[in-house]
């Protein structure tokens, strides 16, 4: 094996759904690849795809300082442990510990990707509101550390780095989202029937699934038929998430209807008329490419990660987060327009092979690692 790549991320789901391509590609190329996450129901298809899975307890909602120094230090063990010549960290907790614990360990090449921006910079509550301070004192320390790059998803948060000096200019990097596998995504027509928006996410608040709720409330008054889809689990670690019981109570009210957690979204979204995404901020969501992919129209908030996705009157429609009344206006108004709907769908899947691609992906990550390594 050639150079030895160590991805830190906090779940091994998201390492699967988000970068599990990406490392397998690594593979091909040369790359001893590890993975170091919390162990939950993926680590056997990280095992299957040829990849080393090292479990790491992250606590996701983690506020006992003994469990979190007790990851650290476990971190800690595995860049010793292993000797990696690139760590690559996705999310915060991982950003943060991991960049403490690789210069600690001084493990000499390291890529941060810190994708979205999480519950810290997305909610108004006073737990977030207290702790972003401290998350940028540290993230101004940690981030962009000597001989590092960044990875950003969208240019709003790139450009906010460097405005805000969390980053170095010439180490921050765009490199769009997870992108989508357009060879297996097919358009196909759109179902007869009654239309049918979709919302695929994490169940949280953050991803704007109140205001799905209340903007289908609305449409239905005047369109009794239309369907609307919840698809996604709660995410009992993210502080943001919506209860089970919240969904049902929807659910029987006749508001939604909520299929629970899918592997086949792309299946879902041919199912279906319009996608809708509603979140207070992004890094790049899959579910937007995914839709972009399968030719549907697209509405979503005008918020870094949406916006690099959906460009207003191309491929869809942009609405102001946290606003209920906009949205359901913005779903009516392609509800009754088949043809821009549809033109909407067709200007999207062209987008998605230019711009999002998997192929274009991973070969601006391979592209990365061989300039860090050089």
């Amino acid at each position: 094996m050639g150079k030895k790549i160590l991805y830190v991320v906090t779940e091994d789901w998201f390492f699967c759904s988000h970068f599990l391509d990406r490392a397998v590609a690594a593979r091909g190329a040369g790359y001893e690849v590890i993975v170091a996450a919390r162990e939950g129901t993926h680590a056997e298809a990280i095992h299957q795809a040829g990849l080393t899975f090292i479990p790491v307890n992250f606590h996701r909602r983690g506020t006992n300082l003994f469990h979190e120094a007790a990851t650290f230090l476990q971190l800690r063990k595995v860049y010793r442990q292993q000797q990696p010549d690139i760590v690559h960290h996705v999310a915060l907790k991982p950003i943060l510990y991991g960049s403490l614990a690789a210069l600690l360990e001084r493990k000499p090449f390291i890529v941060n990707a810190p994708v979205g921006m999480g519950f810290v910079f997305t909610s108004r509550r006073l737990l977030a509101r207290v702790l972003k301070p401290m998350v940028m004192f540290a993230m101004r320390h940690l981030l962009n550390p000597r001989r590092s790059k960044v990875i950003f998803e969208n240019k709003d948060d790139l450009g906010a780095a460097i405005q805000q000096k969390i980053v170095r200019a010439e180490c921050a990097e765009l490199i769009r989202g997870a992108g989508v596998d357009t060879d297996v995504i097919e358009v196909r027509p759109e179902p007869p029937g009654p239309v049918r928006i979709v919302l695929a996410a994490r169940m949280l608040w953050d991803k704007g699934v109140g205001e799905f709720v209340e903007a289908a409330r609305m449409v239905k008054r005047t369109f009794p038929d239309a369907r609307f889809q919840l698809v996604g689990a709660p995410d009992e670690g993210n502080p943001a998430s919506v209860s089970d019981a919240q969904l049902l109570t929807w659910q029987k009210e006749g508001a939604i209807e909520w299929l629970g957690q899918r592997s086949d979204v792309p299946a879902i979204l041919a199912d279906s008329h319009i996608a809708c995404l509603p979140s207070y901020r992004e890094g790049l969501p899959k579910f937007l490419l995914e839709a972009l992919a399968a030719g549907r129209a697209v509405v979503a908030t005008d918020v870094p990660g949406c916006r690099e996705a959906v460009e207003p009157g191309v491929n869809g429609l942009r609405v102001p987060a946290r606003e209920c009344a906009p949205l359901a206006e913005g779903l009516m108004q392609l509800i009754v327009d088949n043809e821009t709907r549809q033109r909407f769908g067709k200007n999207g899947r062209l987008r998605a092979e230019a711009e999002f691609s998997a192929k274009r992906i991973i070969g601006e990550t391979l592209a990365l690692y061989r300039r860090v390594i050089a």
